[in-house]
């Protein structure tokens, strides 16, 4: 008789590497179950279509921003000019759209943002500064110009070829949620399906080791910058098509909510790893928080400590994986 024991697989272990594996990878996605199912039971306001397209649309900016600046820091960079990027985009739109055209507005404040964070990677790369300390730099650039244009009043946006992006429904669903689904797959694809994905990672897990198989690891890094500026603007367009407002210091703090979801979403800090679709997950995460939050009339603040507790867990295993 055969034995058994020699002749099958060996059952793999469960180690508690592969347990932090998982739940870095989808953690997030368990959590959000947990949330839908709890707050379903706590309001029956709350797992309704209204109630779940309208955190679509007010999270749509911020997964833009997250899309991108994945990119970014997967490919080993760190991105704080965002909210910056976010309020120059926003005013120029709003200032273009009642002084040029609306559809002229619309067109240029994604192309601006690109332009602006093609001159952070530009820097970078260019003088090899840290992209913590160039971005930091930028921003506070950035906001000024931002109030320079404007000279620090509003700019009212009431015109209905500009405010249809942010405004106008297909059915349920906002225009601006389809914008966010459509940059979304493009984030994707050119991550996961192009030489340039490639490349990214690659820079990111090993820069020197990239140089050396004849990768161009500058061009790299402003390309994602550039994709991190573009998403940026882009986010600032459909906020004042939304709000009909433009102002100077639209976007601030911004650029922490959207690093924090791209951490919960399990992309390394240390770059070389990571997904935009979990990072689309950590906005919806602190969306559904906020949200939930809100339906129940708890106090806000235990809103940002839970927050908070679930970005230390996720960085903790972020850490511990980078360390295996």
């Amino acid at each position: 008789m055969t034995d058994m024991t020699t002749t099958g697989k060996t059952a793999p272990r469960i180690t508690a590497a592969t347990i932090g594996d998982f739940a870095r990878q989808y953690g997030v996605l368990i959590i959000i179950a947990a949330l839908l199912i709890g707050l379903s039971f706590a309001s029956e306001n709350f797992f309704t279509a209204r109630n779940l397209l309208n955190i679509l649309n007010q999270s749509a900016p911020l997964a833009i921003i997250a899309c991108a600046l994945t990119l970014v820091i997967i490919g080993g960079g760190f991105d704080l000019s965002t909210g910056a990027v976010f309020g120059v985009a926003s005013v120029s739109a709003g200032w273009l759209a009642i002084n040029v055209d609306p559809y002229v507005g619309i067109a240029a404040g994604p192309l601006i943002g690109m332009f602006l964070g093609a001159v952070n990677g530009l820097i970078i790369t260019g003088f090899g500064v840290h992209s913590f300390l160039v971005t930091l730099a930028t921003s506070l650039v950035y906001r000024g110009i931002a109030i320079l244009i404007t000279g620090g009043a509003l700019i009212p946006v009431r015109i209905a070829e500009f405010s249809w992006l942010g405004r106008e429904k297909i059915g349920l669903v906002n225009v601006a949620v389809l914008v966010f689904l459509a940059f979304m797959v493009l984030m994707m694809f050119l991550l996961n399906r192009t030489t340039f994905g490639r490349k990214v990672f690659a820079v990111g897990g090993n820069e020197e080791a990239a140089i050396l198989s004849g990768i161009r690891t500058n061009l790299v890094k402003v390309m994602t910058f550039s994709l991190s500026g573009a998403a940026a603007g882009l986010a600032g367009v459909i906020s004042v098509s939304r709000i009909s407002m433009a102002e100077p210091q639209a976007g601030a703090g911004m650029e922490l909510e959207a690093i924090a979801a791209v951490i919960l979403g399990g992309t390394s800090i240390m770059g070389g790893a990571g997904a935009v679709w979990r990072s689309v997950s950590g906005v919806l995460l602190m969306a559904l928080i906020g949200n939930g939050f809100n339906i129940l009339n708890v106090n806000p603040f235990f809103k940002d400590l839970t927050t908070g507790v679930i970005i230390v867990i996720a960085v903790a295993l972020a850490a511990s994986a980078s360390r295996r």
